[in-house]
């Protein structure tokens, strides 16, 4: 008798590992036997999947169909034919919401240019003038000017939120404005504050902009944090996710929760009072490197205007107590398959925050919770500087290891150099040589230090990591290649 057939899809991060499969076809009783069918195909995906001990790994959820198998019968949970399996590493049931406390109407009449104004929102049963009264009271603080961040300020302004903090400490880059449509040429080189806070103003004078030009920090978030009444997340870092989500649970804030990735994003709601917190989905952070930023791995400019957006709506209906918020749910958006999806999150009777017996009562140190105090947990010991490289690829010394992806060859690369994209390395170690002294690179060297550790680790002694990647190459020894 045959095994049921089931679906699995494997989540962007993971794909690398896995010939850039988005989902295939496999047998099974149950979940262990198709995650172990998984492994068994793409043996990569093992560590990043399983513990030592065989065990699904903190930061990994696998859901059939659009339940949590945590919630089941984990790994052991039976599936039949025409199931799907869907992984969620992190990136990163509603009901309706009551009115926050402590928000009230605002006293007085709108003003005739008010009503002109949001007149569109007056019109609307579920808010009329109590609820654009109640929007005008109200506050929200955005965590990062970005992608996210973007339309998150322009909607929240233009639709009379009467106060808005912006947390950043960036400057406005060239490579923000294909997706930060809040900045343009002209806002390059300042910082992202200031020209966020200028353009916000002039779209919205009634709102007052609140600019906190620092990083978030364990030792400022509460104070930040406690003088709004939503907080929305458009982190694109663990640490600072973990830490928002911490600080909210704490001071029994509201955290609108948005991550992006390539062409995917995830929304969701986190309140402890009314169901799950971020910890209760990923109770640890991936191991460091795991899921690329969006400067490694590369994000569709519109995908933030997606997501913001509905990070937008949620804190809206949030700050309007209407509607059934995202709460107890994850929304998934996948914007090449044109697809939306809802998986069901519930609370952690066991999580370390917001749990019955939390062992979390303060912000901790989260570099360190996120492995990244050192270097993001990757080794500094086998580093070699890009003048060095240069000197000893000229004398044939050196093979140079490019272990990008085809489309970022083809912006550009330096001459000599062996193309072997990241996720293709396990698979063609027999390519190199143990006798070679091999220098790696990607674009800035964090991917590039994963795969030295990794060659070093088979038994490569002669490995280095070009430091900087090809962005250091470009600045320091050949200025004719484009930086991207």
């Amino acid at each position: 008798m045959s095994k049921p057939k089931v679906v699995i899809q494997i989540p962007t991060p993971l794909r690398q590992y896995a010939e850039s499969k988005d989902s295939l076809e496999l047998e099974g009783e149950d979940i262990q036997e198709i995650l172990n069918a998984l492994i068994e195909r793409y043996h990569p995906l093992q560590k990043y999947l399983m513990t030592e001990e065989g065990k699904l790994r903190n930061f990994v959820n696998v859901y059939l169909n659009d339940e949590d198998i945590r919630y089941l019968e984990g790994e052991r949970t039976s599936v039949k034919d025409g199931d799907a399996v869907i992984i969620v590493p992190s990136v990163a049931g509603g009901v309706s919401t009551p009115p926050m406390a402590g928000l009230l109407p605002m006293q007085g009449e709108l003003s005739q240019e008010e009503i002109k104004r949001y007149s569109r929102h007056l019109i609307l049963p579920e808010v009329g003038l109590e609820g654009q009264k109640r929007l005008m009271n109200s506050s929200a603080l955005i965590v990062g000017v970005g992608g996210l961040g973007a339309p998150l300020g322009m909607y929240l302004t233009a639709a009379g939120v009467g106060r808005l903090g912006l947390v950043d400490f960036d400057v406005v880059e060239e490579s923000n404005l294909q997706r930060q449509v809040l900045f343009s040429t002209e806002s390059l080189t300042r910082s992202k504050l200031e020209a966020a806070r200028e353009r916000l103003e002039a779209l919205n004078p009634g709102v007052q902009v609140e600019a906190h030009g620092t990083r978030l920090t364990s030792d400022n978030a509460m104070e930040i944090l406690s003088e709004y009444d939503v907080v929305i997340d458009g982190t694109d870092n663990f640490p600072t996710r973990y830490l928002v989500n911490d600080a909210c649970v704490l001071l029994g804030k509201p955290n609108v929760y948005g991550s992006i990735f390539r062409f995917e994003g995830q929304v969701s709601v986190f309140d402890a009072s009314r169901g799950p917190c971020y910890r209760c989905l990923y109770p640890e952070p991936p191991p460091p490197g795991l899921v690329p930023s969006c400067a490694e791995g590369g994000v569709l400019g519109v995908l933030p205007g997606v997501i913001g957006s509905l990070q937008a709506m949620e804190a809206l209906k949030v700050l309007l107590g209407k509607g059934d918020v995202l709460i107890g749910r994850l929304l998934l958006f996948d914007a090449l398959k044109m697809r939306f999806r809802e998986l069901k999150l519930r609370k952690d009777p066991e999580c370390s925050l917001c749990g019955p017996n939390p062992t979390i009562k303060e912000l901790i140190d989260y570099e360190e919770f996120c492995g990244l105090t050192e270097d993001e947990g990757l080794s500094t010991e086998f580093q070699m500087d890009a003048l060095k490289a240069a000197e000893m690829l000229r004398g044939g010394e050196i093979t140079l290891l490019d272990v990008r992806e085809p489309v970022e060859w083809q912006i550009c690369h330096i001459e000599g150099a062996k193309l072997v994209p990241m996720g293709e390395v396990p698979y063609r170690v027999n390519e190199l040589s143990t006798a070679d002294n091999i220098v790696v690179h990607c674009h800035t060297g964090i991917r590039s230090a994963r795969i030295t550790q990794f060659l070093r680790e088979l038994g490569f002694t002669k490995v280095w990591n070009l430091e900087g990647g090809i962005d250091a190459w470009a600045e320091k020894v050949d200025p004719s290649i484009p930086r991207y």
